[in-house]
C-alpha cells in the first residue's frame, strides 16, 4: 500500500515548507515537491499541520499498584493515544515480585503489550540491586530495552549506594536511568503528621509533597550522577519551578547527559484543582507530584521556551473516579495515585505553545523528536525524514472544547474537562496506514510492533 501527502506543510531545515510525502512498505519513501504517483491513495493536507507520530516515553499501561491497576490496558490506552496524535510510546513497566529477575516483568509484558493499537516499548524496572540484577543490564539492552526506571520514593525505591551502582553499570552499558525524584523520608514525615492532625483533604497531597521534597532528589541524583561519570540520565516529569532549577545548574557545573521532562498537568494544571469543588473533585487529581503553584507552571513554560526541558510526556495512569478515586475524597493517603492524559497532549501543547510563541519546531522536538533521540527509536520514529517509518498526524485548525463525551480512554473523567484547543488531530499514520481519520478509528485490531530500541 502506497500513501501520498499532498500540500503538507512541515518543519525541514528549521523553516516551514509545502512537501509532498510519498509512503511505501510503512516508511516514508520520498519528499519532494509535485510528486506524481498513481498508485498511491492521496490525501490533501492543505490547510493543516504535518507533524512526525507523536512519542510519549511515559506511560503506565495495565500498571497493577497491588490493591488497584491502571484501567487502561494496552489496546484502550494505545486507542486514546492514537486519538491524540501518538504513534509510539515508551510505556513504564510496574516491579515484578521481590527477588525475581528484570527479565521476568519484561517478558509479562511482552505478552501485554501484543493489545496494542500503535507501536510499542517499555523501560525496565529495578527495585532491587543484586549482581544478578546488575548483570541482567547488557542482556536488556541487546532486546532494545535501553531504559531502566528507579524511584527515590514509595515501596520500591533504592538507597543512595544502590542509585549509584546502578548508574556505575548504566555507564557501561549505554542504559539511560529514569527516575522518579522525591524525598522519601521528608514526605513519610510530612504524611505522618498530616495525618496525626486530621489534615486529609486532597489539597494536603500537595502540602506534604512539596516542591522542595522534588528539588532535593533532583540535585542528589545529578551529584551521584558526577560519580558515576555520568550516564544517561532522564528525570521524569518535572513538576516544579525548583526541581528546574535544579537540573540547570547540574548542566551548568558540567553534568553531561542530563535529560528531563514534564508533563501537560504540571504546564496546565496547578494545586487549586485541589480545592475547586471540594474533596469530592480534588480527589480527581492525586498524583505524584502533586500539581503545584501558578508560578511553577510558568517556570516549567519557560523551560520550554530556553529548551531546558527536553520532553513532555504523560505519565498517563488512569483510574475510575467513581469506583477508585472518590471514596478516597475524605483521605488522599489511601487514593490510588494516577490520572488519564495520553489523548490530550499533543493537541494542549500545539495549541498553548503556538499561542504563547513558541515555534512549531521547538513543540516538535518536545512531543516528538527528542523523546525519540534520547530513548533511542530515532531516526525510525520522531521524524519525517526519508527511510523513516510513515508515522505522521494531520491536524486542523479547528477550535473545540476538551470532555469526556470525546474521549477514547476507558477512565470515566479527563483532566482536562472544559479546555478549548485551537488545532484538532484530523488523521493519524502509523506505519502508512491510516488508523485514525476523522474522528473515527479505523479498525479494531491489535496492529502495534514491538520496537527493539537502540542508538
Amino acid at each position: 500500500m502506497k500513501l501520498l501527502i499532498k500540500n503538507a506543510k512541515i518543519i525541514k531545515d528549521s523553516r516551514e515548507e509545502v512537501v509532498d510525502l510519498l509512503i511505501s512498505q510503512g516508511k516514508i519513501e520520498k519528499i519532494a515537491k509535485d510528486i506524481e504517483d498513481l498508485e498511491a491513495d492521496v490525501i490533501s493536507a492543505e490547510n493543516k499541520l504535518v507533524l512526525p507520530g507523536g512519542v510519549d516515553v511515559h506511560t503506565h499501561m495495565e500498571l497493577d499498584l497491588g490493591n488497584y491497576i491502571s484501567v487502561d490496558d494496552f489496546y484502550s490506552g494505545t486507542r486514546a493515544a492514537a486519538f491524540g496524535g501518538t504513534t509510539s510510546i515508551v510505556d513504564h513497566i510496574g516491579f515484578g515480585p521481590r527477588g525475581s529477575s528484570l527479565q521476568a516483568m519484561v517478558d509479562k509484558y511482552y505478552d501485554l503489550g501484543k493489545k496494542s493499537i500503535i507501536d510499542y516499548s517499555f523501560h525496565g524496572a529495578i527495585q532491587e540491586v543484586e549482581d544478578s540484577h546488575l548483570q541482567e543490564f547488557q542482556g536488556l539492552y541487546d532486546q532494545g530495552i535501553v531504559s531502566l526506571k528507579i524511584y527515590t520514593t514509595y515501596g520500591g525505591k533504592l538507597t543512595d549506594d544502590q542509585i549509584l551502582k546502578v548508574l556505575k553499570k548504566a555507564k557501561e552499558t549505554g542504559t539511560v536511568v529514569c527516575v522518579h525524584c522525591e524525598n522519601d523520608g521528608a514526605i513519610k514525615t510530612l504524611r505522618d503528621q498530616a495525618e496525626k492532625e486530621g489534615r486529609l483533604d486532597p489539597i494536603y497531597h500537595a502540602k506534604t509533597r512539596p516542591a522542595e521534597t522534588e528539588a532535593e532528589a533532583i540535585n542528589r541524583l545529578t551529584y551521584l550522577s558526577q560519580m558515576a561519570g555520568c550516564p544517561k540520565l532522564y528525570i521524569v516529569h518535572v513538576s516544579s519551578g525548583a526541581g528546574l532549577r535544579e537540573i540547570q545548574l547540574a548542566r551548568q557545573r558540567g553534568v553531561e547527559n542530563l535529560y528531563c521532562e514534564t508533563c501537560p498537568q504540571y504546564l496546565f494544571l496547578d494545586e487549586d484543582k485541589y480545592l475547586e469543588g471540594g474533596p469530592e473533585e480534588g480527589v480527581k487529581y492525586i498524583m505524584a507530584p502533586p500539581l503545584r503553584k501558578k508560578t511553577d507552571q510558568e517556570a516549567l513554560w519557560a523551560g520550554l521556551g530556553d529548551g531546558s526541558i527536553d520532553v513532555v510526556a504523560t505519565d498517563h495512569c488512569p483510574f475510575f473516579y467513581q469506583r477508585d478515586k472518590l471514596p478516597h475524597a475524605k483521605n488522599f493517603l489511601t487514593c490510588p495515585g494516577g490520572g488519564p492524559g495520553v489523548e490530550e497532549r499533543l493537541e494542549l501543547l500545539i495549541s498553548a505553545g503556538l499561542k504563547r510563541g513558541l515555534s512549531l519546531e521547538s513543540l516538535v522536538q518536545v512531543l516528538c523528536t527528542n523523546p525519540a533521540k534520547i530513548f533511542g527509536l530515532y531516526p525510525q520514529k520522531g521524524s519525517l525524514e526519508v527511510g523513516a517509518d510513515g508515522d505522521l498526524v494531520l491536524l486542523e485548525k479547528k477550535s473545540y472544547v476538551i470532555s469526556q463525551d470525546n474521549r477514547h480512554s476507558k477512565v470515566d473523567y479527563t483532566s482536562y474537562q472544559g479546555f478549548e484547543v485551537d488545532y484538532r488531530v484530523s488523521t493519524v499514520i502509523s506505519r502508512g496506514e491510516i488508523i485514525v481519520d476523522q474522528g473515527k478509528l479505523l479498525g479494531q485490531k491489535a496492529r502495534g510492533q514491538f520496537i527493539k530500541r537502540r542508538f
